[in-house]
């Protein structure tokens, strides 16, 4: 008999992408007909682009969204008429180690689902029908792609062989056609929390580097952001500034295009992961590299990971001067590109030291 399998994960874009490969597990299985992915409205747009989701449900959740709408009664109702569009056999809760999957879990239960599966640290009673319990079924410290995918085998879902796990995207854009013909690098300077931003100014010379260097480079930003691009590509100047002028499937061809990435730990650095291309990563230690890293391409770790703010989920850096990032040299910046991209290098025989990758 075939089945309709719900996945959920609520939270933002790069969350969404993390869950790919669980998803593509569960659409594997030869009973499932249907899977159908519930986001908020900032990671729909990412699950409309991995390969085995039917359809999106679209509802900003109250208790893990970043701007958390009131959890009234009427914004509750809203979830329980989208699952009676129709009804679900099955439902995997993706969720980081942060989060609890219960309050969904109970209004999936209310909305008739019959099977659940998650991982809780809290006693679930009668909410899972499958819980995995954190740090004894499994390590905590993980790659977040390989958490969701060890919930749904749990839930009796596991990649075909063939599937090599990575995280994968449909990309339904054409490369803007200015950037094809030449090799050129990315630089996003934005983050969605500046906790995780490199500053602006180091930004902007690492960009003057790359351009005195011989190396085209495209500067990407979302629409708020505007401003931030125009000063680190020097008014375009320097770089193609593409600020405000990329939604989400013009990015992942940009991004696609390009022989390296230059990123925080924000959104298109999974991107970047997702259509395979190496990543400079200039990770901010408020959350864990090993959980939230860019997972299963070629990428160097910049940033000081033993700062004081580890761990802290700061969405503005509690520590003055902002030393984890603030530390990282654009000249590290720029090395790191010439590593992953040799032949961009003016010097190929250039002493390139080793820093993380």
């Amino acid at each position: 008999m075939s089945r309709r399998v719900l996945v959920a994960r609520l939270d933002s874009l790069g969350d969404v992408l993390l869950c790919g490969p669980a998803v593509r597990a569960i659409a594997a299985a030869p009973d499932v007909d249907e899977v159908w992915m519930l986001c908020s409205s900032v990671g729909a747009e990412a699950a409309r682009a991995l390969p085995g989701v039917d359809r999106v449900l679209v509802w900003d959740c109250p208790w893990i969204t970043v701007t958390a709408p009131p959890a009234t009664r009427a914004h509750l109702a809203a979830l329980a008429a989208r699952l009676e569009e129709a009804p679900v056999d099955a439902a995997v809760i993706l969720t980081s180690f942060h989060q609890s999957p219960l309050p969904l879990a109970l209004q999936l239960r209310l909305a008739g689902v019959p099977f659940i599966a998650a991982a809780s640290v809290d006693h679930a009673g009668t909410l899972l029908d499958v819980r995995l319990k954190p740090g004894e079924d499994f390590p905590e410290n993980q790659p977040e792609p390989l958490r969701a995918l060890q919930i749904a085998a749990a839930a009796g879902f596991v990649l075909p062989a063939g599937d090599d796990g990575r995280l994968r995207m449909r990309i339904d854009a054409p490369l803007p056609g200015e950037l094809a013909g030449q090799p050129y690098v990315v630089v996003h300077p934005g983050a969605a929390a500046s906790a995780r931003q490199w500053p602006a100014a180091a930004h902007a010379e690492a960009v003057r580097l790359l351009h005195d260097a011989g190396v085209r480079v495209v500067v990407t930003g979302g629409p708020d952001e505007r401003e931030l691009t125009s000063r680190v590509s020097d008014g375009g100047r320097l770089a193609r500034d593409l600020g405000g002028e990329t939604r989400l499937p013009v990015l992942a061809a940009t991004l696609a295009g390009a022989r390296v990435v230059v990123v925080g730990n924000t959104g298109p650095a999974h991107i970047a992961a997702a259509v395979g291309t190496p990543v400079v990563s200039l990770f901010s230690p408020v959350v864990p590299a090993a959980r939230w890293a860019p997972y299963g391409i070629e990428h160097v770790l910049l940033g000081d990971q033993g700062a004081p703010c580890r761990e802290s989920r700061a969405r503005e850096c509690p520590i003055p001067g902002h030393p984890c990032l603030a530390s990282v040299r654009p000249e590290e910046v720029v090395d790191a590109v010439f590593a992953l991209a040799p032949d961009l290098s003016p010097t190929p025989d250039r002493l390139r030291q080793e820093v993380g990758a």
